[in-house]
């Protein structure tokens, strides 16, 4: 029997006021003065008192990023291409800022300084040759796991898929509560979930195994707390923290299941978000998952989360079809959800039936 032997994140400091930690965590690895440090943003921190306390120091740069559409393999592309033509050497290290669409773009800017091609050629499972570049993350909302895993989910031309490989996790991780202050109630709701569905989707998965189920059920009693609990924000914020980096942490030896390889296939072709995808789906998950379901549903309630209806009404055939080939392209996740003859189970007629649904 040949185990995985699966990198975990080396360094992580957390509690309330470890970014100001950054820059003495960060001079260390500082190669020289011409090797830069560049810093991803999510731009709703531009001009707020976060982005003035990044600990900048002599060619260092901050480029703010949107994270209103999740990244895509041509603007890593570009990004790369930007950084290589913009200084002499390359960078000391990549830091990623922001929730999981920062923090995939800046693991993915960091594989492809060092890897040739395009970031589209390494979406897919241990395809990365090259270690990246020191890079190091900042989760500023909690629940995608995105600071602990070992894949960066990108938007390709042909499909979206993760480059999955044992260079992709953070070197360094800061997990400061204080900076996820302020964030929306649904995105708040959303990311969380994303969270809780990972667990759902692990703990119920033909892949499940006691590494797997010890950080999964910690995650998700975090979840409970959090959303069905009535405990002071700042331990909320707290809880949640750890129950995204336990959440990640439960995939590592695991996978996601059904809801995440549909929200896949729902955001490429309409571009929804990560989060609030895993949502729509999952709400019509009850004949494989019904207490995790059910459960979703209480939390929906006692946040009077109402979810968008008519999703995929107007959808054509051919746009049907791509979103179930993006969604069956994700072997892994199905394995995972339904065993080895998951083909049997879940047909396109079958999957097409749930995304109609939504």
């Amino acid at each position: 029997m040949q185990y995985r032997n699966f990198p975990m994140v080396p360094r992580v400091v957390f509690g309330n006021g470890s970014f100001q930690q950054l820059g003495e965590i960060l001079m260390p690895k500082r190669k020289n003065s011409d090797a830069p440090f560049i810093f991803f943003v999510d731009d709703i921190f531009e001009g707020q008192a976060l982005a003035k306390e990044i600990p900048l120091l002599f060619n260092d740069q901050i480029i703010f990023i949107s994270a209103d559409e999740e990244p895509k393999t041509e603007q890593i592309d570009v990004l790369v291409q930007k950084i290589k033509e913009s200084f002499t050497e390359l960078p000391s290290g990549i830091v990623g800022i922001g929730g999981g669409t920062l923090l995939d773009l800046a693991k993915a800017v960091s594989i492809m300084l060092t890897n040739e091609g395009s970031a589209a050629d390494y979406q897919g499972w241990d395809l990365v040759k090259q270690p990246a570049v020191y890079h190091v993350g900042i989760p500023t909302i909690s629940g995608t796991g995105a600071e602990v895993s070992r894949t960066t989910v990108l938007m390709g031309p042909e499909k979206k898929l993760g480059i999955n490989s044992d260079y992709t996790p953070f070197d360094q991780v800061v997990l400061d509560p204080n900076l996820t202050q302020g964030v929306p109630k649904e995105q708040w709701f959303y990311t969380g979930m994303d969270c809780y569905i990972h667990c759902i989707e692990s703990l119920n998965g033909t892949f499940l195994n006691a590494f797997s189920q010890s950080y999964g059920e910690k995650a998700l009693d975090l979840c409970k707390e959090v959303y069905l609990g009535d405990i002071p924000l700042a331990d909320s914020r707290d809880k949640l923290m750890m129950a995204s980096w336990h959440g990640g942490m439960s995939i590592a030896y695991s996978q996601v299941g059904v809801a995440h390889a549909m929200s896949y296939g729902l955001s490429y072709v309409l571009g929804v978000k990560h989060g609030i995808g895993n949502c729509l789906v999952f709400q019509y998950l009850e004949e494989f998952y019904p207490e995790g379901v059910a459960l979703f549903k209480k939390m929906q309630e006692k946040h009077k989360i109402s979810l968008p209806k008519g999703v995929c009404a107007k959808l054509t055939d051919q746009e049907f079809d791509i979103m179930i080939n993006v969604s069956l392209g994700l072997v892994p996740l199905w394995e995972n959800a339904l065993g080895k003859d998951w083909k049997g189970i879940m047909t396109r007629e079958r999957l097409l039936a749930l995304f109609k649904s939504i």
